[in-house]
């Protein structure tokens, strides 16, 4: 089980690198991978025990963020919309992700973004496309395709750049950080 001492820091070279395919069949290695970055989420999600671990809340996870430069993360994105059906908007472990397709449309958090790997608070808006498409192997390493917009995107997004070797502020505009560009969607 993953804990925040487990969780790479900004600084660290492999957040920086462009990530290794995943190769198909699964390692062991792989598989007991996926079920810790998506366990750490759940965790992470349930107040009392993030309370009792210490551990920061998340709704995303890529391997570079645990110390292993393969192109795979985790995205739990919770449903909190008012008589919610389900528990979760979005719950998948996306292996080899490419996004395929985006909208010319933006969108950015209203608070800006933060991350498990990021200790100090970045301010400002981080643009990003408000709807993608993404292509991705499943765990039997089936190609499969994905749309998503909004915060699911964005969530997206922000770890398909960590495979990539990118992290959110590099996309802050350093001169204005709270410029939001025309016909942006700003989420609350």
């Amino acid at each position: 089980m993953y804990m925040m001492k487990d969780i790479t820091r900004d600084g660290d070279p492999v957040l920086r690198k462009i990530a290794q395919s995943v190769q198909f069949p699964l390692s062991d290695e792989d598989k007991q991978l996926a079920h810790d970055m998506m366990e750490y989420l759940i965790n992470s999600q349930n107040l009392e025990f993030a309370q009792k671990h210490h551990l920061r809340a998340g709704v995303g996870l890529a391997a570079p963020q645990v110390g292993i430069s393969e192109k795979m993360a985790a995205v739990l994105v919770p449903d909190d919309r008012p008589n919610a059906e389900q528990d979760y908007l979005l719950k998948i472990t996306l292996i080899n992700p490419v996004i395929i397709s985006n909208s010319v449309q933006k969108a950015q958090l209203a608070e800006g973004e933060g991350c498990l790997s990021v200790d100090k608070d970045v301010p400002g808006y981080v643009p990003r496309s408000a709807r993608i498409t993404i292509r991705y192997q499943d765990f039997d390493g089936n190609t499969q395709t994905m749309r998503v917009k909004n915060y699911p995107a964005i969530v997206c997004q922000h770890e398909i750049d960590h495979l990539n070797g990118h992290l959110f502020y590099d996309h802050i505009n350093q001169a204005e950080p709270f410029k939001a560009t025309e016909n942006t969607i700003i989420i609350s």
